[in-house]
């Protein structure tokens, strides 16, 4: 089952506010980011599993291009979040299955079934058991199948001080306190000095965020990134390594903009180790 800590972010309480805000430009933009990186204009016919769903966007993106889509995710809010999704804009459709489940759970992957597409966005490094999820992410993939997986680039002792801010802004409220007007206050100040030296309107950040990172919303991404704990980065070697010996291959490898961000990697399943 999924390796707990004391220490957690409460990521399904991010996504339940993010809800608020959602509209049709978001999941416009959803649906784009995944086009554009899957390479497929459409999902009909496919079946989609969304792993750690999340607030249920790009569950509700995959359903919308045409596929099978079961999401799950071990946070309770982020479940609630996805079904509430599923009512708004596909209500009682039987091709859109959410369950509460972890990806850490061998058993309970194994009785998902085969996928086209699994799909893996910047979740697996925060399970606390980052290869354990790599290995049973790919699992489901059927042959001639893709993974797409987004996880946090290692930026050795840059990342190990990232860890323990993190640590600090999920132990409580008194994290939340201090972290917060430090930081944002730090991510809005750096955005406005790059815009301004490259002469752009500080403003378009804002309105420009969603389309360029797959329909997200720039403040709640300032939150999940200050507050993602558990947080286990990994060098890109490692990672194309580590699926080339369960038998796939890299099609498509997009780096952050900066450093500390995901890196983007998407394979094709070429065949199942014996």
């Amino acid at each position: 089952m999924e390796k707990t800590e004391e220490i957690r972010f409460p990521f399904g309480e991010n996504w339940t506010h993010f809800l608020s805000i959602l509209s049709d430009e978001h999941i416009t933009a959803a649906e784009k980011a995944l086009s554009g990186f899957l390479d497929k204009p459409e999902l009909s016919g496919m079946r989609f599993l969304d792993i750690g769903s999340g607030s249920g966007l790009h569950s509700l993106a995959a359903r919308k291009m045409g596929a099978e889509v079961v999401s799950f995710d071990y946070d309770l809010q982020s479940v609630a979040c996805t079904e509430e999704l599923k009512r708004r804009y596909f209500k009682d459709d039987p091709s859109w299955k959410i369950e509460r489940g972890s990806i850490l759970d061998r058993k309970y992957m194994d009785g998902l079934g085969e996928f086209d597409i699994a799909y893996a966005w910047g979740v697996l490094h925060h399970t606390d058991a980052l290869w354990q999820a790599l290995y049973n992410a790919q699992h489901p993939v059927r042959e001639g199948g893709l993974l797409f997986v987004a996880i946090y680039n290692d930026q050795g002792i840059v990342s190990s001080i990232w860890k323990i801010i993190k640590r600090f802004y999920s132990s409580g409220i008194v994290g939340r306190i201090v972290m917060t007007p430090i930081f944002y206050t730090l991510f809005f100040l750096s955005g406005l000095l790059i815009d301004l030296l490259h002469l752009r309107n500080p403003a378009a950040r804002y309105s420009d965020h969603k389309r360029k990172h797959r329909g997200m919303s720039l403040t709640h991404d300032w939150r999940d990134w200050l507050g993602g704990y558990p947080f286990e980065p990994a060098e890109p070697k490692r990672i194309i390594g580590f699926y080339e010996n369960l038998g796939f291959e890299l099609v498509r490898l997009t780096p952050p903009e900066i450093g500390f961000g995901n890196n983007q990697f998407l394979f094709k399943r070429i065949s199942r180790p014996n």
